[in-house]
């Protein structure tokens, strides 16, 4: 990078940490620390929720999804609107009625104590690992492609979010969320425009997503039908993202402490849901507009060659092997061919990824997740560069800091002061729970340092990780809404049971894991019900 790149850098990154601690003036107790003392305007609870939900993968991996499979991605999301409706009319006036820190809490007052200790420990083990990957995806790329090393990409990664998120808390979360929202939107924006501005005169917007639909990037809509019937395997079609992506996102913002954590920072009901609404009618277009942009940057390479693989370090790794001459020759070829001629030009990637995969045995040689930020580093004007690397560091920090809070407060809320010290002052509280804020995040930071070899996108690996929980604790909140029957014993091993069945079912690889949060819910309910007239009832 640029001198003018890194001062754009290190001044946004500093400048956030600075408005972080700034903005984390709160009262010193559990109130303050994980929930603002409840008094956020639905506005901010609306840019949390999203800058929760938005990752650094969002951003670095969706375009390459658009790029490589088309906008068919975007289906994961159609039941997310309706999920949000149900959360306002179930989940969120019972949270706020009760004063609830965790949506644990809940279960405990319904069930007992052991199952709001499995609930809550099913999501900590999830989302820890989640977040680890969260600081490892990003870091892995941007240590790959700016050539850094990557252990101490991580622990910067990690590491300076800490200062601000241990200091001030939930409040500190919300308003650098907001801040990085809008730096993050202006980044992408201004991004997009540049990918349309650097194409041949005469070639518009309009002209790019025609190209683009030629190609078949423009697949918004599929039904997941083949000649021999439904594909269960299909990852993205109108059935799996309606209502797969309704379980998972009703087990994600009515479940999972990270989002759950957001709206009970409101200052009432009408506000976390309003919050809640809004986030429903606007994901799906930001969605959609960030895979937009992957596919404007594919039909950019229909005019201009596009690397042979976009993550040139591997390249040159695999260069030092006895494979330099293969690799060579296929680049050679590849040179020869006219940017458009994508049937050839798939044949020689294929070939070449081959190669690689034989080079460095072991090694995730998929170059999706690649994609748009080697764009950005090769075609974007010094500063900007800098300013979307900036964005993937605060879209990482905006979901990390949530998560790091809100695992946090289950620690102390459903953990410490449940088994080892109940009664503590306002002070102690304070305390304790900044120093397991920090530990999570040294936790984190570990995670991302071991993790490895995450599969062909990170965005999906992230989603496939929470889908293998999710839909088992949605189950569990889905008794304790609206199947009364069910008492706690039969509900706890309903639950375990249905976790083993989850884990085997995707490891044996017989449908798209969307569904594992439909399969999870139904599971626990169903087992809950069978082996109830055979455990001794309990309330």
């Amino acid at each position: 990078m640029s001198y003018q790149d890194w001062a754009v850098l290190i001044i946004t990154l500093s400048g956030i940490i600075i408005y972080g601690v700034y903005k984390s003036r709160t009262t010193k107790n559990l109130d303050g620390y994980f929930l603002s003392n409840r008094d956020m305007p639905w506005y901010l609870v609306l840019l949390s929720i999203m800058g929760t939900q938005a990752s650094a993968i969002t951003f670095i991996s969706a375009p390459g999804q658009a790029y490589t499979d088309g906008m068919r991605f975007v289906q994961y999301y159609f039941g997310l609107p309706l999920a949000m409706i149900v959360i306002c009319i179930v989940f969120v006036p019972v949270f706020n009625r009760l004063k609830v820190y965790t949506a644990y809490e809940f279960l405990e007052k319904r069930f007992d104590l052991k199952t709001r200790t499995l609930t809550s420990f099913l999501f900590q083990i999830s989302r820890g690992l989640s977040t680890g990957i969260s600081i490892y995806a990003p870091s892995l790329i941007l240590s790959s492609l700016l050539g850094w090393n990557i252990y101490y990409t991580n622990i910067i990664m990690g590491g300076m979010l800490i200062i601000y998120t241990v200091t001030g808390g939930a409040r500190a979360v919300a308003h650098t969320q907001k801040l990085q929202l809008i730096i993050i939107i202006t980044g992408m924006v201004i991004a997009g425009y540049l990918v349309v501005h650097l194409m041949p005169s005469g070639v518009g917007f309009i002209d790019a997503l025609h190209l683009g639909g030629k190609n078949g990037k423009m697949n918004i809509i599929t039904s997941g039908q083949t000649a021999t019937g439904f594909d269960w395997k299909d990852k993205y079609n109108i059935w799996s993202g309606v209502i797969g992506g309704f379980f998972l996102a009703l087990s994600y913002f009515g479940t999972d402490q990270s989002q759950v954590g957001r709206y009970l920072t409101a200052k009432n009901n009408k506000q976390s849901k309003l919050g809640l609404l809004m986030n429903g009618i606007v994901k799906v277009p930001m969605q959609f507009l960030i895979l937009m942009l992957g596919v404007l940057v594919f039909s950019f390479y229909q005019y201009n060659k596009a690397p042979i693989h976009f993550n040139q370090t591997q390249i040159e790794k695999a260069k030092e092997t006895s494979y330099k001459n293969e690799l060579n020759q296929l680049e050679s070829t590849y040179a020869k061919l006219a940017p458009d001629d994508n049937a050839q030009k798939s044949k020689i990637k294929t070939e070449y990824s081959a190669v690689l995969s034989n080079a460095l045995p072991g090694e995730d040689v998929n170059d999706t997740n690649y994609i748009f930020l080697r764009f950005v580093i090769d075609y974007l004007p010094k500063g900007l560069v800098g300013l979307l690397i900036a964005v993937i560091f605060l879209a990482a920090w905006g979901s990390i800091a949530a998560a790091l809070n809100s695992l946090a407060s289950c620690t102390v809320v459903d953990i410490h002061k449940k088994y080892f010290k109940k009664e503590l002052t306002d002070k102690e509280d304070y305390r304790i729970s900044k120093f397991y804020s920090f530990c999570w995040g040294v936790f984190c930071i570990l995670v991302a340092e071991f993790a490895s070899n995450l599969g062909n996108s990170l965005i999906e690996t992230v989603n496939i990780l929470g889908s293998l929980f999710y839909g088992v604790i949605l189950g569990i909140f889905m008794i304790a809404f609206w199947f009364k029957p069910i008492k706690a014993n039969a509900l706890f091993v309903s639950a375990i049971i249905s976790e083993i069945f989850i884990i085997i079912i995707y490891k044996a690889d017989v449908i798209s894991f969307l569904w594992l949060n439909v399969i999870g819910a139904i599971l626990v309910i169903v087992i809950g019900f069978l082996i109830q007239p055979f455990v001794k009832t309990k309330t």
